[in-house]
């Protein structure tokens, strides 16, 4: 690690650490955001099939600015194209087995996502606005991890994931995830089986410690740039201002 010093006149060196750099989410943000309006508003089967490219995506974005040494970053990479090429291969034949085990990569993606970018955050020694949509991001992340997860129980369980007879697919899982996280709970749907109530009870509370301990303490810590302290006013000695007063006064009595 190099320092730069500034060298006095004494001869001693003043050393100053360098600036800490940090992960830059802004992109991340906005492929999070258009994945999830892409498969929300899309009912089309091409949509949901290439999500888990996207989050394959989202991964390696994340990776981009992880401080993992090398060569984790690049076996990690390699490891998420392979894996998803597979899921996404086996996942074309349709079959609940195929559907299943693509959920369950979606999962483990944005897990990994989200322990990136979450670890990244709270080693930034300043709270900046890619701080801020770091912690959005990681967000994001956590509630289609969760849909993920209940469509995965979905396709692995034998009897329907939501109470009486709802329709299950991957716009409502996604909808009853983000409910769940922020838990509004609408109850317009609901688990069925104690499994699906217990992960998404999970979920909500992990919504809300999220909300209270990260994302609280970013906002209120993050400081905007730092803006030039206006030039101070040159030291006038007290007989001028005097001077220019007793000036004043004879101006006005002639």
């Amino acid at each position: 690690m190099t320092y730069t010093g500034k060298r006095e006149r004494s001869g001693t060196v003043i050393r100053t650490p360098p600036a800490d750099g940090g992960g830059r989410y802004g992109l991340l943000l906005v492929v999070l955001v258009g994945t999830y309006l892409l498969t929300a508003f899309s009912g089309a089967k091409l949509a949901t099939e290439v999500q888990v490219v996207l989050f394959a995506l989202v991964l390696l974005i994340a990776l981009r600015t992880s401080p993992l040494p090398a060569p984790w970053p690049f076996v990690i990479g390699v490891a998420t194209v392979l894996g998803t090429a597979v899921t996404f291969w086996t996942s074309a034949s349709g079959s609940r087995n195929g559907k299943a085990s693509e959920d369950l990569w979606k999962a483990l993606l944005l897990l990994a996502a989200a322990v990136i970018v979450v670890r990244r955050v709270l080693a930034k020694r300043t709270v900046t606005i890619q701080s801020i949509y770091g912690a959005l991001s990681a967000y994001l992340i956590t509630g289609l991890m969760f849909a993920s997860c209940f469509a995965a129980m979905d396709q692995l369980g034998t009897s329907d994931f939501f109470a009486n007879g709802q329709q299950a697919n991957t716009q409502t899982f996604q909808y009853f995830s983000f409910t769940t996280l922020t838990t509004l709970g609408y109850g317009d749907f609901t688990a069925a089986e104690s499994a699906g109530r217990s992960i998404a009870v999970l979920e909500a509370l992990t919504g809300q410690v999220f909300l209270v301990t990260l994302v609280a303490r970013l906002v209120s810590a993050y400081r905007g740039p730092d803006r030039p302290d206006p030039p101070e006013r040159s030291a006038r000695p007290e007989g001028d201002d005097l001077a220019d007063d007793l000036a004043g006064d004879d101006e006005r009595r002639e």
